[in-house]
């Protein structure tokens, strides 16, 4: 019985052994998981409490870059209202001033509203960013920057401003806006033309409104048979007659070619484009000439074609048969 009493007892101690063992390597893995998660626990706390610090100088750092806005905003405003109505003012000095003043304006408030929000920040970091990837981003957008600079180029120097009708690289309208990438054109159709300012200031650019005096010509031809003076008088009453045509400088009737089947008359003479157009003109002039030429007995000749058959003698014996 005392045999049996210590197997008992020996198997009773090394049960509780395992027991103890087993709880302890479980109490030290729980242990080890419950410091990793309360590690992470910790770290997820300090970035929210960090946020909620930051939060005031968020707040801080928007209503600042807001300010700036509204300031860049009174900007233009000023501009406009204190240039733009003096007479002497460049149109596009205007432009020039509202973007690119507006634009430095925001951007100062942008830098002073990063340092605000992120602690630790300062202008001269960004700079030496924007320093290491400059050449990566002088590749990468080099179009852009070359638009941007000729932009501020044209605006600067005002080759044409806003309502000028222009010609540019064989393309013609009305200038709509010009700004910092591209020149906004409205063709005489109705269409809107987008060309790059680069283009623009490479190219060369004609002017149609530059000055209010413009020429106006047609060409017209009468007969061989007419009278040359007789013709250019009557041609030389009607421009006399006209209102619309100035008379300095003079106008011209010339002949201008001996063509196959007329001579023909070059007429030039000048407007005020600001009393009519060069279209208007040109066709009550060409209206004006046609009549009096009926009139005058003055031929406008057209091409005539001689339609001559020649028959052999065998056609000829043949159609006598």
């Amino acid at each position: 019985m005392a045999e049996k009493d210590n197997a008992l007892t020996d198997v009773t101690q090394g049960t509780t052994q395992l027991l103890q063992e087993a709880t302890e390597k479980t109490a030290q893995t729980v242990i080890a998981h419950t410091a990793k998660y309360n590690d992470a626990y910790s770290t997820i706390d300090k970035f929210a409490a960090a946020f909620w610090e930051r939060v005031p100088y968020l707040c801080i750092a928007l209503i600042v870059f807001a300010v700036f806005l509204m300031l860049s905003k009174l900007f233009k405003f000023f501009v406009r209202k204190t240039l733009a109505d003096r007479s002497y003012t460049k149109q596009n000095l205007v432009l020039v001033l509202n973007r690119v003043g507006s634009s430095a304006i925001m951007f100062i408030g942008f830098l002073i509203a990063m340092v605000i929000a992120i602690p630790g920040f300062t202008p001269g970091q960004l700079m030496s960013a924007l320093g290491i990837g400059s050449v990566a981003i002088g590749f990468a957008f080099k179009d852009i920057f070359q638009n941007l600079l000729s932009g501020i180029l044209i605006l600067l120097s005002e080759p044409f401003k806003i309502g000028d009708d222009i010609i540019v690289s064989g393309m013609e309208g009305t200038v709509e806006d010009i700004q910092i990438r591209a020149t906004f054109l409205r063709s005489p159709d109705g269409r809107r033309i987008v060309i790059p300012n680069a283009t623009v200031y490479t190219s060369a650019v004609t002017v149609n409104t530059a000055y209010p005096r413009r020429r106006c010509e047609f060409a017209v031809g009468i007969g061989y048979e007419d009278d040359v003076q007789k013709a250019k008088e009557i041609v030389m009453g009607i421009l006399d007659r006209d209102p619309a045509i100035l008379s300095q400088p003079g106008f011209s009737v010339n002949v201008s070619a001996l063509a196959d089947f007329s001579v023909n008359l070059t007429v030039r003479w000048w407007i005020n484009t600001s009393e009519t157009t060069i279209s208007g003109s040109i066709s009550a002039i060409q209206e004006r000439v046609i009549q009096a030429f009926n009139e005058n007995g003055v031929s406008i000749p057209y091409p005539v074609q001689e339609v001559k058959i020649i028959r052999s003698e065998a056609t000829a014996g043949l159609q006598a048969e």
